[in-house]
């Protein structure tokens, strides 16, 4: 959590800010984090960061373009100093992987002091902003990034028909109302860049999630219709995704990139149904193979120890990572990836 001083000073930030440029990570945590400031200070522009090789050229084309007079980075994961001495302009950096210290950057991430702390971007923005009427965007971001914030009683006394009390995660994410705004989050981010753009337009207007749900204007109505309209996508997709569990430990599912894009919430949401199992969903493109890991085991160091000697890349929290590998490489990874997976089960079964 951000600390009362480191408060005041980017809330400050935000209260002076004339223009400023809020970049943030594709995902229902970082849409939630940048609505949150944007809902707050009134002012600027947002911009999705898309995962390419060439994101940092393209934000500082942004910043070229918009002049901002401040830029904030929301659940990136990654910046390399050179991006940093290239913005010329104060930058602020608030993020919850894993820390990286550079220089001409205000960064605040809680695993500075803690390193085992997991603490949502949103949650860290809700704190600078502590605005009653956006709790609710800052309840989906928490639980979007898996985590039950330490307001989610205040929550639910506001909104009990979207959560019921003593709701778990699993329960509150994929059984309960406020679930489906959740997945809207994500799924609202997909698809062609201009229905994109109108739908977050959108989300910087409305005053309730009631009027998403119970339809009660026509932008309510606009956003649940798109999300309709994706979900259908995703569901058929899960659908092919079950048939992959088997009595293996590891559920491995692929797809193409011709298809949506749901890699992230297939793996989270097999995981929710298999607890037990590791999960992996890959989605091949353009000469590489994009996945999502969860488990209940260690999966971040059995993901490093699984890419030593492989061209590739990844990364995350404990239990959820990301990873990108070439596809001619790709099955000396998965080879590595379940070796790793049964020497930790060994592991396992010895404590």
């Amino acid at each position: 959590m951000l600390k009362p001083t480191e408060i005041a000073f980017v809330r400050e930030t935000l209260e002076q800010a004339k223009n400023p440029l809020f970049f943030y990570d594709g995902d229902a945590d970082g849409l939630a984090s940048f609505l949150l400031l944007y809902r707050f200070c009134k002012e600027g522009r947002g911009s999705m960061v898309e995962k390419s090789n060439q994101f940092e050229a393209q934000m500082l084309r942004k910043i070229e373009e918009h002049q901002p007079d401040v830029v904030f980075l929301l659940d990136i994961p990654v910046i390399s100093q050179e991006f940093a001495n290239n913005v010329k302009r104060p930058l602020f950096w608030i993020d919850h992987h894993q820390p990286i210290r550079l220089e001409h950057v205000h960064y605040y991430n809680p695993r500075l002091d803690d390193p085992e702390a997991y603490v949502p971007t949103t949650r860290m923005a809700y704190q600078i902003t502590t605005r009653e009427e956006d709790e609710w965007i800052a309840a989906i971001g928490c639980l979007a990034d898996w985590y039950l914030p330490d307001f989610i009683t205040q929550f639910q006394q506001q909104y009990p028909h979207l959560l019921e009390e003593k709701s778990d995660l699993t329960k509150a994410i994929y059984e309960q109302p406020i679930g489906i705004l959740v997945k809207m989050f994500f799924f609202l981010l997909k698809g062609k860049q201009v229905d994109v753009k109108a739908c977050i337009k959108i989300l910087t207007r409305i005053t309730s999630p009631d009027e998403i749900l119970k339809q009660t204007t026509a932008q309510g109505k606009f956003l649940l219709k798109r999300f309709q309209y994706i979900n259908e996508k995703y569901l058929a997709l899960l659908l092919e995704a079950k048939k992959s569990v088997t009595r293996s430990r590891l559920v491995v599912f692929y797809y193409t990139e011709n298809q949506w894009s749901f890699t992230s919430n297939l793996a989270n949401e097999l995981m929710a149904l298999y607890p037990e199992k590791v999960i992996l969903i890959c989605r091949r493109k353009s000469g590489e193979v994009k996945c999502s890991l969860r488990g209940k085991l260690p999966i971040e160091p059995i993901l490093q120890k699984s890419l030593v000697g492989i061209k590739g890349h990844g990364g995350g929290h404990q239990h959820a990572c990301g990873a990108v590998v070439k596809e001619d490489d790709w099955e000396r990874f998965l080879e590595n990836f379940k070796q790793e997976i049964k020497t930790a089960v060994r592991a396992e079964a010895k404590v």
